[in-house]
């Protein structure tokens, strides 16, 4: 049956959808990554602190955290589409406000209803893959996505430093708005996935989220795996700063590093689809762990140094992210059957929520930006890395061979 709801998209086809469901789950990243080159920029612009502009980035991530916790559920009652259409219209409008905002206030407030209709689009996008992909097939539509996902992001810092050459920092917010309209349009052509949907009191479809946590796996899972965010986000939020304040590079230059961060994120997913076809994915996710802690470990010793140390000491961390997810995604879809907006969910929420405490911790500068991206990479890395080998591997193994022994 894989495949089966792909053929019904009449007007997307099969590798439309994967194209569409790519630049959907891409939708955070668009959102911040086009406008970091503009954001030493923005606060020179407005006059205001360093953390009041990285406000817009945490106002962000604690908002769409919160709303994907909404719009999953209800994508399980409404329907995948209807969701999708009025969280891109909303996406759409807060660009363009955005654009016109008059101080830092406004932006963050206009950053509020970007988040509202972000969350929205990739929250579905990862329903929309477990209504329509199963088994083996539907964990390589993940690296796949994974991969077409962080293509963008590679290339948004790189427009956005472009746009910069040309306008100010609004530009950025400009060409998030066309991104929404384009995908608007995506969704309009878009066919429904959901097969059954709930039914009852809307607020009803919000305690499924407390059903899909009882599973004790799920929940170990999804906290294991959501705790590398807080490196990710710590230094996406502070990448413009560490190169253009701490190493003294032009945005354009910065464009390119970041670039390469991108580029270790899509090769991290092909390496996972490599690897798979050699080893066990456990064995595959405990490697990843190791790598992210050497990646922390490497920072804190070379990083300093200069931005290429800092960049190459930094790389084994996107990489190994990059590569466990397509494995820890498939694990937690596989925890429970149905509900899948509300499974999507709270695996987006819980990410968004780590990853702005990195955020947070990066932006109170208690330490050097460099030596407090490495301290948090190795941190996290061995504390979910231990979490990993105590209680997650032995519950995924214990249930692998429950499933197979047919009990």
């Amino acid at each position: 049956m894989d495949d089966a709801a792909a053929t019904l998209q009449k007007y997307l086809g099969r590798k439309g959808l994967i194209l569409f469901l790519a630049a959907l789950t891409a939708f955070p990243a668009l959102s911040t990554d086009l406008y970091l080159p503009a954001l030493p920029g923005m606060t020179a612009y407005f006059g205001v602190p360093e953390y009041q502009t990285n406000l817009t980035l945490i106002l962000f991530f604690v908002v769409y955290g919160a709303a994907i916790l909404v719009w999953g559920p209800l994508s399980d009652r409404y329907g995948r589409r209807p969701i999708l259409l009025v969280g891109l219209a909303c996406y759409l409008v807060a660009g363009v406000l955005c654009a016109v905002s008059a101080n830092v206030f406004q932006l963050m407030a206009f950053r509020i209803l970007q988040a509202l209709g972000a969350a929205a689009a990739s929250t579905t996008a990862t329903a929309i893959v477990k209504d329509v992909y199963h088994r083996r097939r539907r964990e390589v539509i993940l690296a796949i996505i994974q991969t077409m996902t962080v293509i963008s992001p590679a290339v948004a810092p790189i427009v956005g430093a472009l746009i910069l050459k040309f306008t100010s920092w609004r530009g950025t917010f400009v060409a998030q708005a066309i991104l929404g309209l384009v995908m608007l349009a995506g969704a309009i052509a878009f066919r429904e996935t959901v097969g059954v949907r709930l039914t009852g009191n809307p607020l009803s479809s919000l305690k499924r989220l407390g059903v899909v946590l009882r599973n004790r796996t799920f929940a170990y899972l999804i906290l294991i795996f959501s705790l590398l965010s807080m490196a990710g986000m710590a230094f996406i939020s502070s990448s413009s700063y560490i190169y253009e304040v701490t190493f003294g590079v032009t945005s354009q230059v910065y464009s390119y590093f970041f670039a390469l961060f991108a580029v270790g994120m899509a090769v991290g997913a092909q390496i996972y689809v490599w690897l798979s076809r050699r080893f066990e994915r456990t064995t595959i996710l405990t490697g990843c762990f190791v790598a992210c802690a050497l990646s922390g470990v490497l920072i804190l010793f070379v990083g300093h140094l200069g931005p290429w140390p800092f960049i190459l000491a930094l790389m084994p961390m996107p990489v190994a992210f990059s590569c466990m997810r397509p494995p820890a995604v498939y694990l937690m879809l596989g925890q429970h059957e149905g509900d899948a907006g509300s499974v999507s969910a709270l695996m987006g929420a819980t990410h968004m929520v780590t990853g702005s405490i990195g955020i947070v911790v990066v932006s109170i500068e208690l330490w050097g930006r460099v030596e407090l991206i490495g301290a948090l990479t190795l941190g996290v890395s061995l504390l979910s890395g231990g979490l990993w080998l105590g209680l997650g591997q032995p519950r995924v193994r214990a249930e692998a061979g429950t499933a197979k022994s047919g009990i």
